[in-house]
């Protein structure tokens, strides 16, 4: 199996396990406390803004672990794993090395597929 194979897979993994765990709940999250939770209280009281994410997270999920659309997915979760990489680099630091590989990782795939993607930006 390739290496690119393998980060689309842990990123699939990664964004479909925690989009559905934001409505089943099965893994514990540890306690947020001070700007971390004002953080999150605010975008819990948009009503629509944790679920928007977490279906986002889900469907883009699903689609790197078939391997499908794989550009697209690339840039739709670009501000979620920027955000990822900076709430716990400035709020939540005790997830900051998930954050990272998770970042390493998305760069890597973005890296493999620049063919495709730097097409855009002419």
């Amino acid at each position: 199996m390739s290496l690119t194979k393998l980060a689309y897979w842990f990123l699939g993994g990664v964004f479909l396990i925690f989009g559905m765990n934001g409505y089943l709940h099965v893994i514990p999250t540890p306690p947020i406390e001070g700007p971390a939770l004002t953080f999150m209280v605010g975008l819990m009281s948009t009503g629509y803004f944790i679920h928007l994410l977490k279906l986002t997270e889900i469907i883009c999920g699903a689609l790197l672990l078939l391997g499908m659309y794989v550009p697209l997915v690339l840039i739709i979760l670009a501000p979620i794993v920027l955000n990822i990489l900076l709430f716990h680099l400035f709020l939540a630091p005790s997830g900051l090395i998930l954050a990272g590989i998770i970042t390493i990782a998305y760069l890597y795939v973005v890296w493999s597929k620049y063919d495709v993607l730097s097409r855009l930006l002419k």
